[in-house]
């Protein structure tokens, strides 16, 4: 389980409105009355274009993230992602990866890739209600062995068929509001086994003193 997340944000900015707040959304702001929050957020801090040490072990602790895409009409396409923890690399402060493997072989977000390098990673810990959003544009690479072997785990089964390389533009931790607590399996199973164990040694140490009070 990561330990709750806090940004340890430095002077490389990147300003929001070149990724996300387009002159639309800027215009809904004003309707809504938060453009000026957003506007002196932009002026002060800005979001982080780089991979920092806290984003870095963030990302080694996730085991499932979303990635979305869309084609050259617009089409958006949202696509789950899982593996073992650390299934997303961090290859440098600029650049993360993760295996492409043999699937159903719908191929779609490797083809919006192909037409629209503009992608989106969304990262949930649920157990720590905390989540991340990183802006970036992706690429699919293939016949890079070097690369294949840095991002397969150990124990891969699957054909890797090829890399999705993901160069960071901009990346946010935001309100945790409204996520549900939910725990991994492997870590409930642990407690309840931790749990057991204790109650079993309890027990036996009962019958034991029952036992010799009987005598």
């Amino acid at each position: 389980m990561t330990a709750p997340f806090v940004s340890d944000r430095v002077s490389t900015l990147v300003s929001p409105s070149d990724i996300v707040f387009t002159p639309a959304v800027k215009a809904r702001q004003e309707e809504y009355g938060s453009r000026a929050g957003y506007a002196k957020f932009e002026n002060t801090r800005g979001w982080e274009s780089r991979v920092t040490p806290i984003l870095a072990e963030f990302i080694a602790a996730q085991t499932s993230m979303y990635m979305a895409t869309a084609n050259a009409q617009g089409q958006p396409y949202m696509q789950h992602r899982g593996g073992p923890a650390g299934f997303l690399h961090v290859l440098d402060t600029q650049t993360l990866a993760f295996a492409d493997y043999a699937g159903n072989k719908q191929y779609i977000t490797a083809g919006n890739l192909d037409e629209n390098p503009k992608a989106q990673l969304f990262l949930m810990d649920y157990a720590n209600a905390q989540r991340v959003k990183i802006w970036g544009e992706a690429k699919v690479v293939t016949g890079d062995h070097d690369l294949i072997t840095r991002v397969s785990a150990a124990d891969d089964v699957a054909k890797v068929e090829r890399v999705i390389v993901l160069t960071v533009k901009a990346w946010d931790a935001n309100c945790h509001k409204h996520i549900p607590k939910l725990l991994k399996v492997e870590e409930v199973m642990a407690a309840i086994q931790e749990r057991d164990k204790k109650i079993a040694t309890l027990q036996a140490r009962l019958r034991a003193f029952e036992s010799s009070q009987a005598e």
